[in-house]
Formats: structure tokens, C-alpha cells, sequence
């Protein structure tokens, strides 16, 4: 009887042992998924900020280079498609999209020499630089954090923790687009 009463006992602190251990990395993978929220969060809001700085340099711009309206007409796509994405990577894409359309614009600044000492344009431009290194920022720690969190639920044992409480991997990263590896040509 002694022996029963000792192997149920044993039994017992082993279910509680494995049961703590498995909501502590439960809990610990909602802590990384949710810095990732807050990641993105940091992002959102930057990108937002360069989203709403955009219509008002397009049209500081437009009154320099009438005829440079397909340039123009891509920002404000790229901006619309921005705004009206609604998950993480149609947001990721959108900005991919409007980072090519500012970066034809600043070379078609370039060839406005009147245009580059607006001062209005200048402060744009300013706050518009501010504004991408903000981004540049927020898109470092958020992808610091969806590696974290990848890296959390593939180890062991907290892989087998993260498939039975539905956590799967998140894939989506800021990667450079093919093109942004070429500086754009300015020609005077």
C-alpha cells in the first residue's frame, strides 16, 4: 500500500511538473507573439507618419514639374495601396511599392534645382528623411522580433508546446526588394 500511495505521489508531482513547465512556455510564446504585435504596432504608426507627409510634398512638387504627373499618380497609388492594406505583408509590400515611387521622385527633385530650395520642400524633405529613418528603426526591432519568436517555437520542447496551442511561424519579414540594391541615376 506504502509503495502505491508513494508511485501515485510520484506521479503526481511529475504531472504538475510537466503541466508548469508546459504553461510557462505557453506563456512565454504569447510574450514573444505579442512583441511582435508591438513590433509591427511600431512600424504601422511609421509608416503611417511617411504616408501622411506624402500628399503634401507631392503637391509642393507638382507646382514645380507639371508634366512629371505618372510619378505623382504612382505615389498616390502606392500611398492608397498602403493605407488599405490590412495585414502585416500587404503592408510590407505596399511599402516596397511606395519606397520606388519616393525614390523616382527624389530624382526628378533632382533636376529642379528651383524646387530644391523651396523652403517648404526642404522642411518636407527633412521630416520625410526623418521619417524613413524612423521606419528603417522600427523595421530592424520587428524583424529582431519575429526571429525571436521563430526561434522560440522551433525549439525543443517548446516546438511541440507551440503545435498543440497553435502557434506557427510568422514569415513576415522587411527584405530588400531585388532593385534597391542599385542607387538610383541622376542625370543634370
Amino acid at each position: 500500500m506504502k509503495a502505491i500511495l508513494i508511485v501515485v505521489i510520484v506521479l503526481v508531482l511529475a504531472g504538475l511538473a510537466f503541466g508548469g513547465k508546459f504553461v510557462g512556455i505557453r506563456n512565454n510564446l504569447v510574450t514573444e507573439k505579442e512583441a511582435v504585435n508591438a513590433a509591427w504596432s511600431q512600424v504601422d504608426v511609421a509608416l503611417q507618419r511617411r504616408a501622411d507627409l506624402i500628399p503634401n510634398l507631392v503637391e509642393t512638387v507638382k507646382s514645380y514639374a507639371k508634366h512629371e504627373s505618372g510619378i505623382m499618380e504612382a505615389l498616390a497609388n502606392a500611398r492608397a495601396a498602403l493605407i488599405n492594406a490590412k495585414t502585416p505583408q500587404e503592408k510590407i509590400n505596399a511599402n516596397s511599392q511606395l519606397d520606388g515611387a519616393i525614390g523616382r521622385l527624389l530624382v526628378v527633385v533632382e533636376n529642379y534645382p528651383n524646387l530644391k530650395a523651396n523652403e517648404n520642400f526642404l522642411r518636407l524633405q527633412d521630416e520625410l528623411a526623418g521619417s524613413e529613418n524612423r521606419i528603417a528603426v522600427e523595421r530592424r526591432k520587428y524583424n529582431e522580433k519575429v526571429q525571436e519568436y521563430n526561434t522560440q517555437i522551433q525549439l525543443f520542447p517548446n516546438n511541440i508546446v507551440a503545435s498543440m496551442s497553435g502557434f506557427t511561424r510568422n514569415d513576415a519579414y522587411f527584405k530588400t526588394e531585388p532593385g534597391a540594391r542599385t542607387a538610383p541615376k541622376v542625370a543634370f
